[in-house]
């Protein structure tokens, strides 16, 4: 499919989304919730979601040790909000993963394809562990046993097919597999401090657990690579799993709306590295790879 059409069905999937999204709810009523916000609670929220960038950074860095291409602290934080950046506002260029992989591979002259897995995997082991976690709240909401059953079934299923294809597809991975699910737990659980921070802002604090479920399934739906940024896909989720859950609508999006916005606002550093070629100085960390890479 041309790159130009991919990038016209996204947006277009993205604003027909979040359409089918605010004809449904009340928007002066989500607008107010901006405006009467407690911004010390959205400042908590923020650090919340940096913090938990950070963490996601030095996964990162780990798949890439995993291949001989550990970066040093400094280069490796500002390769991550470089790739922030790209993956929130220019998704329909090269995005933040495929720079990453190209800048990598002309500097270091690393090769394209242990780059790709090593980014890859690290996008597997976020969602799974966001799935991890969706699935043990599961037991402690209000929803029909069936789901409880399959959500109680699904956590171990879901640890050891993780680990099978780690071993036997991506073997210089599992190394570091306690490491990067380690670095994955504190990604999601500050991520997830970053959302009740923003209902607390929203002077809401009831259902608290059923709200941070949903965030979960948001962000996993938000991971699929069908709407810029993810905008659109969280808010439809939301607004599903708000009927599901019995959850307030305007609430929901609110919570959806305000962390799109404190994304961005992070991510938007990233444009400093875009626009000076020179602080993207990078550095690699000297290190002894798995195994020969290939």
């Amino acid at each position: 499919m041309p790159r130009l059409l991919k990038v016209f069905l996204k947006i277009a999937l993205s604003v027909a989304a979040l359409w089918y999204v605010f004809t449904r709810i009340d928007p002066r009523e989500v607008g107010q919730m901006f405006t009467q916000a407690n911004y010390a609670w959205l400042l908590a929220a923020t650090l919340a979601f940096v913090v938990s960038k950070y963490f996601s950074a030095l996964r990162l860095n780990i798949f890439l040790e995993n291949i001989g291409a550990r970066l040093s602290r400094i280069s490796n934080l500002k390769l991550y909000l470089l790739g922030m950046y790209y993956n929130l506002f220019l998704p329909g260029g090269i995005g933040g993963d495929g720079y990453k992989i190209y800048l990598l591979n002309k500097r270091f002259a690393i090769k394209a394809k242990p780059l790709f897995w090593a980014i890859f995997l690290d996008r597997v082991n976020g969602v799974l562990v966001l799935g991890l976690l969706a699935l043990g709240m599961i037991p402690f909401l209000n929803l029909p046993y069936p789901y409880m059953f399959w959500a109680v079934a699904g956590i171990p299923v879901a640890i050891v097919a993780y680990w099978l294809v780690l071993r036997y597809f991506f073997p210089d991975f599992k190394q570091s597999v306690l490491s990067t699910n380690a670095y994955s737990l504190a990604v999601q659980l500050f991520q997830l401090l970053s959302a009740a921070f923003i209902l607390f802002a929203n002077h809401h604090q009831e259902q608290l657990l059923a709200y941070l479920f949903l965030f979960l399934v948001s962000s996993i739906v938000a991971t699929l690579p069908i709407t810029i940024g993810g905008i659109g896909s969280r808010e439809i989720a939301f607004l599903f799993g708000s009927r599901l859950l019995q959850l307030d609508l305007q609430q929901s999006i609110a919570l959806s709306l305000m962390f799109y916005v404190i994304t961005a606002l992070v991510s938007l550093a990233g444009i400093y590295f875009s626009l000076n070629e020179k602080a993207m100085k990078l550095q690699l960390e000297p290190v002894i790879p798995s195994s020969e890479i290939h």
